[in-house]
């Protein structure tokens, strides 16, 4: 397939945060932090995910492997796995700063975790995975099985003690049964199954087959038919949750029934969401309905536009607007070259530049696109542009 100039533009600077990200442990082991300078001196559970599974071409095995296992070493007690992990060993649970916690541990901490070791096995030969599987199963199954549950099966957060939610909104109190906190834990429970399918556990497969159709069958109580979106809690934050629709329809969650509704509401929505090819988290003008931290309108987790989602409503866009799609791509090229790549940016705003995850989610999401035969039309639009 012919490359195109923005595509190789998006490897080179995925590529070059990656390397530039990388700070050593106590041990040697190699940390990947949230920002291309390495000016963090830990490596984020969720961050490392994406950069695993949208920018693994640029990550070698044993970095991985080498990272997951320090990861591990900071399992709590009582088996909830790390928010972040620090080059001295030290594990942090919850967002925040040490020693003032925004809330209690993060929800997606351990469901994080499964997708890198999910797609590290995939990368490697099967007896070595096998081995490394059965080394870890038993920490991320304590690990998933710690992350409190409704009685629909769905992530659920207390509002009398709310845990940090999904890291990307971890100063928002999201109460009551969470969407897109159950979606990662959908998808987490999706790869513990086929990882202990493949290894020959039937029993745990089936345990997570059943909590991966519970929420299949519950989900849609976030669903607002009269708006044709979910919402992003049942209690706290009752709003349109542009992130979790977006990667609903990109990780393939079985929503046949509202697909075209969810993929309308993307496009016709478009303008109201998305600013220099990025991403708010609600429609322009609304602002989460309750916070963990102050966190002023238009700026960070409440009202800025982010790059991490961009690929997922690309991908969705394309579905039926492949000039949209490469409308939006074409833009958040231009801003990472015009501005610079930061975690989320607003009209005379910007946050952290050299933002590794804005950079390496845009190009998994547009490599996977461009390798799948029926988006030719969008690959055409990229090329017109």
């Amino acid at each position: 397939m012919k490359t195109i100039s923005g595509f190789d533009f998006l490897a080179q600077k995925s590529n070059e945060l990656i390397q530039g990200c990388i700070t050593e442990a106590h041990d040697g082991t190699r940390l990947f932090t949230p920002d291309g300078i390495a000016s963090y001196n830990a490596l984020w559970v969720r961050d490392f995910a994406y950069m695993v599974e949208y920018g693994g071409d640029f990550l070698e095995d044993r970095n991985i492997e080498e990272a997951i296992a320090f990861i591990i070493k900071g399992c709590r007690a009582d088996g909830w796995m790390p928010d972040r992990i620090y080059a001295d060993g030290m594990a942090v649970y919850a967002a925040g700063e040490i020693g003032t916690p925004v809330g209690l541990a993060n929800l997606d901490n351990t469901p994080f975790l499964v997708f890198i070791v999910y797609f590290y096995l995939n990368r490697i030969h099967s007896a070595k995975a096998r081995s490394l599987f059965q080394h870890w199963e038993s920490f991320l199954n304590r690990g998933m099985d710690i992350i409190p549950l409704s009685e629909s099966g769905l992530v659920y957060n207390n509002p009398q003690a709310p845990h940090s939610p999904y890291g990307f909104t971890d100063t928002i109190c999201k109460t009551g049964e969470l969407f897109m906190e159950s979606l990662l834990y959908w998808r987490s429970c999706q790869f513990l199954s086929k990882l202990y399918a493949r290894f020959g556990n039937i029993k745990a497969t089936i345990k997570f087959n059943v909590r991966s159709k519970k929420i299949e069958k519950n989900i849609f109580k976030l669903y607002n038919a009269e708006k044709k979106a979910f919402l992003a809690a049942t209690h706290d934050c009752n709003q349109i949750d542009i992130w979790g629709n977006a990667y609903l329809l990109y990780i393939g969650f079985p929503a046949k029934k509202v697909w075209l509704e969810l993929v309308s509401f993307l496009h016709d929505n478009y303008d109201c969401y998305c600013y220099k090819g990025q991403i708010r988290h609600l429609l322009q003008g609304e602002y989460w309905d309750r916070l963990l931290i102050d966190v002023p309108r238009e700026e960070y987790q409440n009202g800025a536009y982010w790059a991490t989602a961009t690929g997922w409503v690309v991908w969705c866009l394309a579905q039926t607007d492949g000039r949209l799609a490469a409308k939006t791509v074409n833009d958040v090229i231009s801003s990472f070259a015009e501005d610079g790549i930061y975690e989320c940016l607003n009209v005379n705003y910007a946050k952290l530049d050299s933002f590794v995850v804005s950079a390496v989610n845009v190009y998994g999401a547009i490599n996977r696109l461009l390798n799948h035969e029926a988006n030719r039309s969008l690959i055409q639009a990229i090329k017109e542009i």
